[in-house]
């Protein structure tokens, strides 16, 4: 049974329901949730903003899912896609374009233009060096055994580095760079409507600033483009995870409170680093205020505090733990075979 989008937001904010992923599994089906704004569920969510000559994607989902975006978009509206925004590289929000672009052959019709910043085009070099080891650790992390790293992607059109404008059919949508989840963020704002599209800087859960296994992540840049983003006075705040947040003082409480949770996690890691603690040390030190831990949007649900607070420490320290025995290490084996004839050999171990 689905739930209407809006009428989770509401319960949602007021407590009368608690997420338990980053994926809430009622919210399947597409929505207008603002006049001309169509939101399509998924792991990563897109959004079709209507103008008087089509559409403008925000985000484009995941390439599984990618013929259900299109049959949902175009039963809302049979206008052609004449934009699509990567808020960032990640697969779940750079694969859904296929049957757009063969939709827009068909008809006669150039294909959709796509945007993204031009660190995007560094990433996908990157996927594609790195293919074997995001296959092991994506089929590990998202229990798929068939999963198989791609090598190619639909590249962006138009690439920039600070800011951009789409202006079209009286639509105008601002966006603006911002390192945070990634270093190729994008975040968008349509200023005549209020509305924010965030991208994945406001997840509904705790911010995923330190997933062990991917690239470095910048809480310090996250924190100061959720403080910028807080300014805007945006009515509603459409993420590409989770659910909206609705209301100018929900969006900006929400917004504030997911700034001051990286700020204090940044501050009290630096804080152990200058007072020469060990990485070990840092981790049972740095603790989430009370008041900010019982939060609904904050909860440790995809990533957790203390792997926010070993992405930091290898921003500002590098990657030794302050233990000299990590340093230059011996193998496993090596270690095993010596505490075994510690031990007494390995039967007296055993």
């Amino acid at each position: 049974m689905t739930t209407s989008i809006l009428h989770l937001a509401a319960e949602m904010w007021t407590g009368k329901r608690e997420p338990t992923s980053l994926v809430e599994p009622t919210m399947t089906k597409a929505e207008e949730v603002a006049d001309g704004v169509l939101m399509v569920p998924g792991f990563g969510h897109a959004f079709a903003l209507r103008h008087t000559h089509g559409l403008v994607l925000f985000d484009t989902g995941a390439k599984l899912l990618a013929e259900g975006l299109h049959q949902q978009v175009t039963a809302c509206h049979s206008g052609p896609l004449t934009h699509a925004v990567y808020s960032h590289g990640h697969l779940d929000h750079v694969g859904g374009l296929e049957h757009f672009d063969s939709d827009a052959e068909a008809r006669g019709l150039p294909r959709p233009e796509v945007v993204a910043h031009e660190n995007v085009l560094a990433r996908f070099r990157r996927y594609a060096d790195t293919q074997g080891y995001n296959t092991v650790i994506n089929r590990r992390q998202f229990r798929r055994p068939d999963l198989v790293w791609p090598t190619e992607f639909r590249q962006p059109d138009v690439t920039f580095a600070d800011t951009h404008v789409i202006e079209t059919g009286g639509l105008r949508l601002e966006l603006t760079h911002h390192r945070g989840e990634t270093d190729d963020h994008v975040v968008g704002w349509l200023p005549d409507r209020k509305i924010l599209l965030p991208g994945d800087l406001f997840l509904g859960v705790a911010p995923n600033a330190g997933n062990p296994q991917k690239v470095q992540r910048y809480p310090v840049d996250w924190a100061a483009a959720l403080r910028w983003m807080a300014s805007l006075g945006a009515e509603m705040l459409l993420g590409s995870h989770g659910i909206p947040v609705v209301g100018a003082d929900h969006v900006r409480e929400a917004l504030q409170n997911t700034a001051r949770y990286l700020e204090t996690l940044v501050d009290q890691t630096l804080a152990c680093l200058n007072d020469g603690a060990t990485l070990a040390e840092t981790l049972h030190r740095v603790r989430v205020p009370g008041d900010l831990a019982t939060l609904h949007y904050l909860q440790p649900l995809y990533d957790e505090p203390e792997f926010i607070v070993r992405n930091v420490w290898r921003q500002f320290g590098g990657w030794y733990d302050g233990n000299p025995a990590h340093l230059k290490p011996a193998t496993d084996e090596a270690l095993a075979t010596e505490l075994a004839a510690l031990s007494g050999g390995a039967q007296v171990l055993a």
